[in-house]
């Protein structure tokens, strides 16, 4: 049976977009066959694999409100082992359509059930928000991967997202766990990144990846290419860092 892990942080500009192509891609690139699920209305999963998210005749919305099945939304990457479950912003629409359906926190984990075994791991790339959207996501998953950015607001918000988690756990998804927190756009070289990097490690201790993602101009390209760093820039200090968070990944999952 695949895994579910959901990238979350309702705090927006934390990369948690990037974390979740670049995760999937380099996770299929290491023979992982692979779903990312774009369940972000703003759909930048999607068009970071160069999909033109505005001319999709069939998107997640479709899928999550039963109106298709996966089969005739998910979509080939580039990347060998990877596919993708696009969106738009109709999916801003199921936020009210969801509102009168009967365990409507449960829909994605039943319209994934039906396609978990087909994957090793299926990524969920959640909207900045608590919503309704984010709250399937989290109840759809094994685990969630928290990225944070190295700035001094980085733990503001946080603990509203570890109440949340806490409460789907206790009421809707038992075996939710966090899986880690990355840190993002991480600059050795400040003392402010220094010192915030030393308050979210002493915050979130062994659940902390050891490789920070560093700033680096060719992540910030690379969705304006419509690939994954490794297919744009493979020897950038990027594509270096979310190679090892792969390794560290894997070994935590399997």
């Amino acid at each position: 049976m695949g895994k579910i892990i959901c990238f979350s942080n309702q705090k927006g500009g934390v990369g948690k977009t990037t974390t979740a192509i670049n995760l999937a891609a380099f996770v299929a690139k290491k023979g992982r066959k692979s779903l990312l699920v774009d369940f972000d209305p703003q759909g930048n999963s999607t068009s970071g694999f160069g999909l033109e998210k505005n001319q999709l005749e069939l998107t997640c919305y479709d899928f999550l409100m039963g109106d298709c099945e996966a089969s005739d939304v998910i979509r080939p990457t580039m990347v060998e082992n990877l596919s993708i479950l696009p969106c738009n912003i109709d999916l801003a629409a199921a936020e009210v359509d969801l509102v009168s359906v009967p365990s409507r926190e449960s829909v994605l984990k039943n319209r994934l059930a039906e396609i978990r075994n087909d994957y090793d791991f299926i990524f969920i790339d959640c909207p900045p928000s608590l919503g309704l959207l984010t709250l399937n996501a989290l109840v759809a998953s094994d685990s969630v991967v928290i990225p944070i950015q190295s700035e001094f607001f980085a733990l503001e918000g946080l603990s509203q997202l570890m109440n949340t988690i806490k409460i789907v756990k206790m009421r809707l998804n038992s075996k939710l766990e966090i899986n880690g927190v990355v840190l993002t756009m991480y600059d050795s070289r400040t003392t402010m990144s220094k010192q915030v990097t030393a308050e979210i490690y002493k915050y979130f201790g062994a659940k902390m990846y050891t490789v920070p993602i560093p700033r680096n101009i060719r992540l910030v390209e690379s969705p304006s290419f419509g690939v994954p760093i490794f297919l744009h820039s493979p020897t950038s200090s990027g594509a270096k860092a979310y190679d090892a968070l792969t390794e560290q990944f894997l070994q935590r999952e399997e």
